[in-house]
């Protein structure tokens, strides 16, 4: 089977056979990892754009630098990550450097983890949360 994937760098669409996943693979473009071992910011331009497309789920981290659970919880997301690589793809959005991410996303607090999946959103979830418990709530209610 063949994914689609947006790299998070640029926001270049991609396509690769799934077996090459754990194969490091780049963007044919910008030369970037399409799978990375941990979260990546991403611009809201290219979140749009994967959220879209992606055929893995992509998994985003709302979050804002002021904000002391989402200080708390971003190595608990970088361990899920990690845990989680090649089944799906973990993202961080700064709220405060895209506010329009709020009406967008209808954002009403901060972290906020939201999983979508070829278009659509297939989870989410309000509040900091340990690495087994992000684990949990993707594999149980967003299918991951």
């Amino acid at each position: 089977m063949v994914l689609k994937l947006t790299c998070l760098a640029c926001g270049q669409g991609n396509r690769l056979p799934e077996n090459r996943l754990n194969e490091g693979p780049k963007c044919a473009t910008c030369g970037a990892r399409l799978i990375s071992d941990g979260p990546v910011e991403v611009s809201l331009d290219v979140l749009k754009k994967a959220e879209r497309t992606d055929d893995l789920p992509l998994v985003v981290d709302f979050w804002a630098a002021w904000c002391g659970p989402c200080r708390m919880m971003a190595p608990e997301f970088a361990k899920a990550a990690k845990q989680l690589k090649g089944r799906a793809r973990f993202v961080k959005l700064d709220t405060e450097a895209y506010p329009e991410s709020g009406s967008r996303y209808g954002i009403r607090g901060i972290p906020l983890l939201v999983a979508f999946r070829r278009g659509r959103e297939i989870g989410r979830r309000a509040g900091a949360m340990p690495s087994s418990d992000i684990i949990g709530w993707l594999g149980e209610d967003a299918k991951v």
